[in-house]
């Protein structure tokens, strides 16, 4: 196999792939990287395929965030500021990192861009490059094994098993040329440990100490580990619960799914199936009622010249997507319903015979269709009578309002006792009447349409 040689596909830390092939699939087009296999991993080596800094990194955070609450007391101003800070630091990863920095969905004043990147860096979650690079990722492989949180594998891999584990392949290429041309990607990235250690660690350990006469335990693990434990989770819930849980409501190919409750947690980046389809939206919510603060703040520092050119999908498209799910959804439920026979199954009979099989079984003729409505005399609403006077006769007109203007439930119902088509018994005019209201709007795919 020749090498794919390819500038600027894969960030320094990462080895460049060494063999291609085609993708499987209906349409072969697309040559796809296909990375080096690692070893398996067994009860022997598992030591070798653990990320050891970043499980270090969750020990020291997970500790005094997790169990360090039940022991230590914290003023209400501390938990208080836990918690804004936390949403604060959110705002870089969801408005810097994902939506300016991953998908361009708008572009940022440099004050906007260095302010968002000092605060993704307080998130900890590594450098804009190397989020971003891991998020191009996995939206081009979504759901293979080249994504690197891929959802289909389990949900402790899509939440927190990537970072914890070294990968089984190399990731998959994305193109990041223009996040390496960025001065100030390139700015945090040169400079992320100290800001890391000073937003992450010394500002928030600080503020509440000096502010209020918090201890230093409480600062510790209130302000810095239960709020790095918050980020890390809430973060997480998007790559995992949000491929597992919620609506599917612009397409289900794959994963992503619309999800509330995530989306209350995470600035609303829990709109993940809307995300996946229009990923260049700034926007992962367009309904007056679903929660999206980052959209809100991207639209605020645009009113104060801070952000421009907000890139949103043309509605036609969002709308049809929409409706595409929409009618998917009533298809099923539609093929889980009885119909009447189509009328290229029923016989067709002249008058002669249909009169001589009324005097054996209840037939009524109605808009030119024979009926049967041996099952039906004792339930008709109207009483048994009138239909017991109509056997062996056409009820059109009396059907159609001469006695009663029947219901489409009435329609729909007569339909399904349909047993034949009387021979020239279609008055004109009727055409329309004679198909079940239910049907007239009947969904039917593209490879059912005879021609």
């Amino acid at each position: 196999m020749d090498p794919i040689p390819r500038a600027n596909a894969y960030p320094r830390h990462d080895p460049p792939p060494t063999v291609r092939r085609r993708a499987p699939g209906r349409f072969s087009i697309c040559i796809v990287r296909i990375q080096n296999a690692l070893s398996s991993l067994t009860l022997g080596n598992s030591y070798k395929g653990i990320h050891k800094p970043h499980c270090l990194i969750l020990i020291l955070t997970h500790g005094p965030g997790m169990i360090g609450p039940i022991y230590t007391p914290c003023r209400w101003q501390t938990l208080l500021f836990t918690i804004l800070y936390a949403c604060l630091l959110m705002l870089g990863i969801t408005a810097g990192y994902h939506r300016l920095w991953s998908h361009r969905s708008y572009n940022a004043s440099l004050p906007l861009q260095y302010f968002l990147a000092i605060l993704g860096a307080g998130a900890a979650q590594r450098d804009i490059e190397w989020w971003g690079y891991r998020h191009r990722a996995h939206h081009r492989y979504t759901d293979t094994d080249l994504d690197p949180y891929d959802g289909t594998r389990s949900l402790f891999h899509s939440h927190m098993g990537w970072l914890l584990f070294l990968p089984h392949h190399e990731l998959g290429g994305a193109d990041i040329s223009d996040l390496r041309n960025d001065p100030v990607v390139q700015w945090q990235r040169r400079h992320y440990a100290i800001l890391v250690l000073l937003m992450s660690f010394v500002v928030p350990g600080i503020i509440p100490y000096l502010c209020w006469d918090e201890s230093i335990n409480g600062c510790i693990v209130f302000a810095i580990a239960l709020r790095m434990c918050y980020i890390y989770h809430v973060t997480g819930s998007v790559n995992s619960l949000g491929h597992w849980l919620g609506e599917a409501t612009y397409d289900d190919k794959k994963s992503p799914r619309n999800n509330f409750f995530i989306a209350l947690f995470t600035h609303g980046d829990g709109y993940h199936n809307f995300h996946h389809q229009f990923p260049t939206d700034y926007r992962a919510a367009i309904k007056w009622y679903q929660y999206d603060p980052t959209k809100w703040f991207i639209w605020t520092c645009q009113k104060l010249g801070l952000a421009s050119s907000l890139k949103v999908f043309s509605e036609n498209e969002i709308q049809k997507s929409e409706l595409t799910m929409q009618l998917k959804k009533l298809k099923e439920k539609q093929d889980g319903i009885s119909w009447p026979a189509s009328t290229g199954d029923l016989p067709v009979i002249d008058w002669a015979n249909f009169q001589a099989q009324s005097a054996t079984r209840p037939l009524i003729v109605i808009a030119g269709f024979i009926h049967d409505v041996s099952d039906f005399i004792d339930e008709h609403p109207g009483g048994s009578t009138l239909l017991a006077r109509k056997i062996g006769q056409d009820a059109t007109a009396a059907f159609f309002g001469g006695v009663y203007d029947h219901s489409n439930t009435a329609h729909n119902l007569l339909a399904m006792k349909r047993v034949g088509i009387l021979h020239g018994g279609v008055q004109p005019g009727l055409q329309e009447e004679s198909t079940p209201p239910s049907q007239r709007l009947r969904i039917t795919r593209y490879d059912e349409i005879t021609t």
